[in-house]
This record gives C-alpha cells, sequence and structure tokens, in this order.
C-alpha cells in the first residue's frame, strides 16, 4: 500500500438540476441541486468511481479541509485518502449531500421558487430511494454509468444497500457499514422523542423558524443530546466518564455535575449551532421508512434477489442502536441468494460511532476488501 497521507485542500461544488424530480412521497421538486465534493481522478474508463453516503448528520465534505478553514476536516478523512482504506491514488471517490439536507443541497433552508421564501416545513419528506434516485443523475452528469462501490456507515450504509436494490447494474460493490435492514420499534421510538423536543420548541414555529429570525436550538440540543447518547457504548461512556464530577459542582441540585452532562450538553449545543431542525425532522424520518422488504412482503432474501454487487458488511460488537445481529440479518438474505457477501464484526468500544473511527482493525478489512475491488 502506498504511504498514507492526507487529500489536503478541496473544493465543494454543485450540480444544478432543472428537470422535475418525483419523490416516492409524491410530490416532486421543480428545480433542484446537490452539494457534492471528488478526491482523485476519474480513469479513462470511468470505471474507478466510489460513491460515499452519508448518515443523519453527515454531508458532501468526506475528506480533506478547506482552504480556508484547515481545521474542517472531512468527517471520514481517516478513511479516504492516498494509500488509506479508500486509496485515492486508485479510486476517484465522489461525497454528496443528499437532498432534504442543509450543506448546499436543496432542503428546507433553501429557497422555495414558488413562494421565494424558504422551504422549511413545506419541503416534503424524502426516501433512501429518492437519494438514489437524485446521486444517479448526479452519476449521469459526472458520465459514471456505474459505481466500482457504493458505501456508507448508518443510513449511508442504508443507502448503499437501496442501490444494489433499485440500480443493480450500476453497482459492483457495496460496503454497507453498521447498517440495519430497518429499524426496529425502539429505534423509531428514539426518532419520535428526537422529532418531539424540536417540534414543540416555542422557536419552531410550525417549521417557519427562519422567518422569525430565530431557531430552535433548546430541541435541537436536546435531540442531539438524545441520539449522541444512542451512539455511544455504555462501557466507552464508563471508561470515558464514569461518575466523575466536575470540580466546581455543587451537590444535591440540578445543574451539570457529572462529567458525562457536561459532555453530553456540550455536544448539543455545538450541534444546534450548525444544524437544521428540518433537516433532522427529515432525516430522521428516512431511517423511519427504510424497509426495502416491505414491498416483498417483509423478504429481504427476496428484495435482494436481483441485486448483481458483491458486498462487505461490516457491524461492530458494542454498536447497540445497529447490532450486528442486524448486521447478520443482512449477511443471511444475500446468503440465502448466493451472492458474494464478506462479513466483519469488529470489537470495538466505540459503539455506533465505531464507523467514524481510526481504528486498526476495521480499516484493515476495509483496505484488504477494497484491493479487490478492480478499477
Amino acid at each position: 500500500m502506498s504511504e498514507r497521507g492526507s487529500i489536503g485542500p478541496v473544493e465543494a461544488r454543485r450540480q444544478v438540476f432543472d428537470a422535475p424530480l418525483t419523490l416516492a412521497a409524491g410530490t416532486a421538486l421543480p428545480q433542484w441541486e446537490l452539494a457534492y465534493e471528488t478526491y482523485g481522478t476519474l480513469n479513462a474508463e470511468r470505471s474507478n468511481a466510489i460513491l460515499v453516503c452519508h448518515a443523519l448528520s453527515g454531508h458532501h465534505h468526506v475528506a480533506g479541509w478547506y482552504a480556508d478553514n484547515p481545521k474542517n476536516v472531512g468527517w471520514w478523512d481517516n478513511m479516504i485518502g492516498p494509500g488509506k482504506p479508500i486509496d485515492t491514488n486508485r479510486f476517484f471517490v465522489v461525497g454528496v449531500n443528499n437532498l432534504g439536507g442543509c450543506h448546499g443541497s436543496t432542503g428546507p433552508s433553501t429557497i422555495n421558487p414558488a413562494t421565494g421564501q424558504p422551504w422549511g416545513a413545506d419541503f416534503p419528506v424524502v426516501t433512501v430511494t429518492d437519494w438514489v434516485k437524485a446521486q444517479a443523475q448526479l452519476a449521469d452528469v459526472l458520465g459514471i454509468e456505474q459505481w466500482a462501490a457504493v458505501m456508507g456507515g448508518s443510513l449511508g450504509g442504508m443507502q448503499a444497500l437501496q442501490w444494489t436494490i433499485d440500480l443493480p447494474g450500476r453497482v459492483r460493490h457495496a460496503l454497507v457499514i453498521a447498517a440495519a435492514p430497518k429499524l426496529t420499534a425502539e429505534n423509531i421510538a428514539f426518532n419520535d422523542v428526537a422529532r418531539q423536543a424540536i417540534l414543540t420548541d416555542p422557536d419552531f414555529h410550525g417549521g417557519h423558524f427562519y422567518r422569525h429570525d430565530t431557531r430552535p436550538t433548546r430541541g435541537l440540543r436536546l435531540a442531539r443530546m438524545l441520539g449522541h447518547i444512542t451512539y455511544l457504548s455504555d462501557d466507552q461512556m464508563a471508561e470515558k466518564f464514569g461518575r466523575k464530577r466536575r470540580p466546581e459542582a455543587g451537590s444535591y441540585g440540578f445543574g451539570v455535575e457529572f462529567e458525562i452532562e457536561s459532555y453530553l450538553r456540550y455536544q448539543g449545543d455545538k450541534f444546534a449551532g450548525w444544524f437544521d431542525a428540518n433537516t433532522y425532522l427529515l432525516m430522521t424520518k428516512a431511517l423511519d421508512y427504510f424497509d426495502p422488504a416491505e414491498p416483498f412482503d417483509g423478504d429481504l432474501a427476496a428484495a435482494l434477489a436481483g441485486a448483481r454487487a458483491k458486498y462487505l458488511v461490516v457491524a461492530f460488537s458494542t454498536d447497540w442502536r445497529f447490532s450486528p445481529a442486524r448486521s447478520r440479518e443482512i449477511v443471511n438474505a444475500l446468503v440465502k441468494n448466493k451472492h458474494a457477501v464478506s462479513y466483519a464484526e469488529i470489537t470495538s468500544p466505540h459503539g455506533h460511532d465505531g464507523f467514524l473511527m481510526d481504528d486498526r482493525h476495521y480499516h484493515a478489512v476495509v483496505a484488504a476488501y477494497m484491493r479487490n475491488v478492480e478499477t
């Protein structure tokens, strides 16, 4: 493997689509755009392209940094770059901000051409199948007829799986990491509580808070705090925080006394300062609706029968949000169809966030798989 390095400074791009996009909900976006970034070089055969799909709070800035803000490093920079598991000396990598996002793609905070105001609550519900359709149109613009691989973690892994079902001829490999074939009732419940925190914030204004020059930061903060708890493992929280109290903590009150409380409030405040509340609602709903087996009477093997891709499925031992058992459901459905699939269960203390970590074993698994992906 070549020496590991950074991609270096990168630039975001935008692609405008003038043809309406009809969504699963039955509504259509009259004009829309996607923000994206690319890394590496597309080869002459246009056969070495990899699509990276982001998770709930992710975006198109996957690797490298921005020249005007070197601290703004891509969220999967440890995975993608020269000599890294996704080696940009070999592959042309595309990161996209999904429709409904808040980082440049058309979403609730962008202008609705029919009103001249931000879409807000009027932005239609989007699904994973809608994202696949939109991503495919971006691939058309880039001249990519078939992805060497589509990959992602969590909600991104669900998109990779959906690609192989909806457009089987356009993807050769799928890396489905820390994902599930559908949400459990418990996961849907977590999402609903998070949405209720936002919806009941007085500053939400029915989703049209932009018009009131305010933001539902309290609700978004609580939603993120709840979500963050589920992304971590109990062992990780015990090791990092335990029952440690802050030096300035008082006693017998309701202030911030324990270190874990301080950490969660910091994460909530930071997130509420940059993420859009309506986008959070849309992304969690897309998670809830994801169930590729539903049109097949709940039979995941039947849903995957027409797939042609080869798969790498990765799970993490302490991920209780999307447990290894859920990844094995995907593997079993693929095996029933005699599809080529590799499975790795990584021993990790990081819970669901394990897919973001620079874990030596995990990265070695991805690197080994990618070495066998032909370009």
